[in-house]
Parts: C-alpha cells; structure tokens; sequence
C-alpha cells in the first residue's frame, strides 16, 4: 500500500514540477497505457474459471446496475435542470 502510495506522490512531485513545459505527446502515452491495462485486466477475468463461469450472473447484475445509475442520473439532472431553469423562468414572468 505505501509502494502505491509513494508513487502516486512521486507522480504528482513531477507533475508538478513540470506544469509550465508543454507535453502534448503525453495524452497518447496515457490512452496506451490505459488500453493496455484494460488488455491485461481482460486477460486476468478470461483466465479466472470462477468469474467466466458465473458470467451470465455478473451481467445480469451488471445490466440491472447500469440501468439504475442511468435512470437515476437521468432524474436527478431532469430535477436540476427544472430548478435552476424552468422554476426561475416562472418566477421572472410573474414579476
């Protein structure tokens, strides 16, 4: 844990460091990094019999979580936007 710990801080000291220089080539070293680690991840689940066995389960609930975070997200943006918009329209005509 402080392994990870220390690196995130030594990440964040040469981040820091190097703020002002111009590093436009490490966007893509980042998308690289992260493809690969996604390939990796894929090869560790398609590896683990437990997890490829149980799959239809994992989806099922994968699907039910997305929907829900969905419809939620969906709501509470339709609140907002009703607040901050279509209540204060309404306040503004009446006066």
């Amino acid at each position: 844990m402080f392994i990870i710990i220390g690196i995130m801080l030594t990440g964040m000291l040469v981040g820091y460091l190097l703020r002002n220089k111009r590093l436009l080539w490490i966007h893509k070293i980042i998308t690289l990094l992260i493809w690969t680690l996604l390939f990796l991840l894929g090869i560790d689940v398609g590896g683990n019999e437990a997890i490829i066995k149980g799959l239809h389960t994992l989806g099922l609930e994968a699907i039910i979580i997305t929907l829900a975070a969905v419809t939620g997200s969906v709501l509470y943006a339709w609140g907002l936007w009703y607040l901050l918009y279509i209540r204060n329209r309404r306040k503004e005509t009446e006066a």
